[in-house]
């Protein structure tokens, strides 16, 4: 995984906080639907934060819970830990006096060690992520979540997906976009990311449609 920068958006800047206005439309329902299946005081690794606005808001939902934001991206890096220390100036209570939101890591899950820089984690939660990144990135992904998830533990997957003929237009233009971006790059088939979730041990727990053609895909660690 490359680490330029990737989004597909137009993006404001406040020192070094940035401002992702898909992040401002999606993050209200996402949280709608992850926060009940977060467990009490759980720590959850979220693969390529971008922003961290995600990570800013699922704190503010979950009090109790301790959040890992990553990104192979510097400058995203620098926005997430400028949310977090936010996050921080309103923080009063004493076993919060580290912050909610942890020091991002250089996170690139296309590298074979990458869960060694993770420590535990109770949740993995990726957005919008394999799309615009190789294939590579996802199978790692999974792999390394096989290794840091116990039995029970969830992967929650959000983004846009391919199922054939029941395809949405939108994702299958999407798709064309993307790849004549970068051929590495795609709307994935739905097919083919349970099929490696099952690889490596995961099956298939919930699936909720969102917003403009996108789902919550969770799964569950054997």
């Amino acid at each position: 995984m490359t680490h330029t920068p990737i989004h597909l958006e137009n993006r404001t800047q406040d020192g070094a906080r940035k401002f992702s206005p898909t992040a401002a439309n999606n993050r209200g329902p996402i949280g709608e639907v992850i926060s009940p299946l977060i467990a009490q005081n759980a720590k959850v690794l979220e693969i390529a934060s971008g922003t961290g606005e995600h990570a800013l808001h699922m704190c503010g939902l979950r009090p109790d819970i301790l959040w890992q934001p990553t990104d192979p991206d510097a400058d995203s890096r620098a926005s997430q830990n400028a949310w977090a220390s936010e996050l921080r100036a309103h923080e009063f209570e004493a076993d919060k006096a580290g912050g909610q939101m942890l020091p991002s890591l250089d996170i690139d899950t296309t590298q074979e060690d990458w869960t060694s820089k993770v420590g535990s984690c109770d949740l993995i939660y990726c957005a919008n992520m394999i799309h615009i990144a190789p294939w590579e990135a996802a199978i790692g992904m999974v792999k390394g979540a096989a290794q840091l998830l116990s039995k029970g533990q969830l992967f929650i997957l959000y983004g846009p997906f391919k199922e054939g003929e029941a395809t949405a237009p939108s994702n299958l233009d999407f798709d064309i976009s993307l790849k004549s971006r970068n051929p590495a790059w795609g709307v994935r088939d739905l097919e083919d990311v349970k099929h490696i979730f099952e690889l490596h041990g995961f099956n298939a727990q919930q699936r909720t449609a969102m917003p403009k053609n996108n789902q919550i895909l969770v799964f569950k660690r054997a």
